[in-house]
């Protein structure tokens, strides 16, 4: 059974790996043997990660991207693949939020969190898919959001990016089945970090009323996400591909 969660000798790449939730599934795959790519735009704060993941004995590095740039991300990827021989796992974690209803937000701001959050997913698939073709699979983890399945006010391009990367995952799952690579998003649910520290200053009552709905009666954290990310990053979800797994201490199933 150990051998189907074995990461030994895989590479994975984790857009936002630097820290929150992209940080907790690296610790996953880095603690079950892969070695993680950490990208991100904070050269400084990628390098803190990496050296975060080799105090614990990890295997890791990091390349500084743009996600939202097509030629950033082209380059992510085969610098990833020529330093290592391989890439594996892509997890496309990178994302941000601008809090605000729908009818205040400008398009400025909706096209930047449309870019980052959904098109940084498509931009990274289409560049990781030749590699992971040519080695006989792989696996792409896209992290959506509670916002994949509920709406909020104050989440109009949040929302609408993290329910498409739902969508799109279901696409890439069909349409490379054939080549062996599954692909399957994670639902975060309210995980304590940089991002929901900001909505608990700038949404009014937002602790408490996550906490009520919580059966699991605390918010998430990080480390939550690292048993999922080697899970579906190994031999042991070979025939799971297409799904939006919640990762989220029930939130979604409370009446």
């Amino acid at each position: 059974m150990k051998q189907m969660f074995d990461l030994t000798g895989k590479v994975a790449i984790v857009t936002g790996g630097n820290g929150g939730i992209g940080l907790g599934m690296a610790r996953g795959l880095a603690s079950a043997g892969a070695l993680v790519v950490v990208a991100g735009r904070n050269a400084t704060k990628s390098a803190a990660a990496v050296k975060d993941l080799a105090t614990a004995g990890a295997k890791a590095d990091h390349i500084e991207v743009d996600v939202c740039d097509e030629a950033s991300v082209r380059a992510l990827v085969a610098t990833a693949a020529d330093r290592h021989g391989r890439l594996d796992i892509l997890v496309n974690n990178a994302g941000i939020n601008v809090r605000k209803p729908p009818h205040e937000m400008t398009l400025a701001e909706w096209r930047r969190v449309i870019d980052t959050n959904l098109t940084s997913a498509f931009l990274c698939s289409h560049a990781a898919y030749p590699h992971m073709k040519k080695a006989g699979g792989g696996k792409i983890i896209n992290i959506g959001s509670m916002m994949s399945i509920f709406g909020a006010s104050f989440t109009p391009a949040y929302a609408a990016s993290k329910g498409g990367l739902v969508q799109f995952t279901k696409v890439c799952a069909t349409a490379w089945a054939r080549d062996n690579i599954q692909v399957n998003a994670v639902l975060p649910g309210w995980i304590d970090t940089d991002l929901t520290i900001r909505a608990r200053q700038e949404v009014s009552g937002l602790h408490e009323r996550v906490l009520a709905r919580t059966p699991a009666g605390r918010w998430g954290t990080p480390d939550d996400h690292a048993g999922i990310a080697v899970f579906l990053g190994s031999r042991a979800s070979d025939f799971v591909t297409g799904t939006a797994i919640p990762v989220d201490g029930g939130f979604s199933v409370q009446g």
